[in-house]
């Protein structure tokens, strides 16, 4: 039976931040999230955005700089707090049964690594019903785009969805410094422990000894125009329309904005539909896929309805 001291408690704190490093370290090696994020770091509880309405294009150089300003759009994400907990027995410990925490320690730790990958797949999901930086929905059928290029003038609408009673299928261009979604970091997580028995309460209380995770972020949206939602069926045709719908995109003034998708975003459900339409040389009946390899494919099981 072993007797709880300062120094084994050192070394279980050791022992289980090791464990939890390692099972984050490997697990955010495989997530997504930053392949259709921009990360930023943030300082303050929240952070407001200025929007340009697009980068300014290159232009001949002929008397003064002509100087685009940042149009202030007012959009903030606000950070939030986040957490995960395990307790630890005084009695497992005493019994030396700690071999049965060290599966959960490498769960909080995976946990905490997949944590930006669900924020991301909710915000995606999300995206009919959340507005973003031009006060429209993120995938919505009536942005709206100016006659001139100071954003004045009549606006025309533009639509960045594809109707359909099918799972929802996603076709991004994460080529541009700033990517489709934000993902806004404060802290990122830390293992902690509370396991002193003269000034922890659970211990006193409950005979448990805290370990846990904290973290502090969220996040965003960025370009609608990076970003095209189907829910039509998964085909070379649709995705022939929504790439052509993409790189159609205009600012104001009817500036071609050079989209590029290249990232097809997709639940389990389509899988196999994702495959076939873009990884598959040859289509039925022996004709080449004109879609081969036209865009990268990421199945995100966050995504699963």
């Amino acid at each position: 039976m072993a007797i709880i001291t300062n120094a084994l408690l050192a070394a279980l704190q050791v022992g289980f931040k090791k464990t939890f490093q390692t099972a984050y370290d490997a697990q955010v090696a495989k997530t997504f999230y930053m392949d259709v994020c921009t990360v930023v770091p943030s300082s303050t509880s929240s952070e407001t955005y200025g929007w340009l309405k697009d980068f300014p294009d290159m232009r001949e150089w002929i008397g003064d700089r002509v100087v685009k300003d940042m149009a202030t759009e007012g959009y903030s994400i606000v950070n939030k707090d986040y957490e995960g907990t395990v307790g630890v027995l005084a009695t497992k410990i005493k019994d030396d049964q700690l071999g049965i925490y060290t599966p959960m320690m490498q769960h909080m730790g995976q946990s905490a690594a997949n944590h930006p990958d669900k924020l991301t797949a909710a915000l995606i999901k999300a995206g009919e019903s959340s507005l973003c930086f031009d006060g429209q929905n993120f995938f919505d059928t009536d942005h709206p785009v100016f006659a001139n290029v100071d954003g004045t003038g009549a606006a025309t609408t533009v639509s960045n969805v594809q109707a359909g009673v099918n799972a929802p299928w996603y076709l991004l261009d994460t080529t541009r410094p700033l990517k489709p979604f934000i993902f806004q970091d404060r802290e990122t997580p830390s293992f902690v422990s509370k396991t002193n028995p003269e000034t922890s309460d659970s211990v006193f209380m409950t005979n448990k000894y805290m370990y846990g995770v904290s973290a502090r972020r969220n996040v965003g949206y960025g370009f609608w125009q990076c970003a095209y939602q189907s829910k039509d069926v998964l085909n070379s045709d649709n995705l022939d329309l929504a790439i052509q719908a993409m790189m159609e995109f205009k600012a104001d003034g009817g500036r071609p904005l050079g989209i590029t998708p290249n990232l097809l975003v997709v639940p389990p459900s389509l899988r196999s539909a994702a495959n076939k339409t873009v990884k598959v040389m040859l289509g039925d009946g022996g004709a080449s896929n004109p879609n081969y390899e036209a865009v990268d494919v990421k199945v995100v099981p966050w995504l699963a309805a």
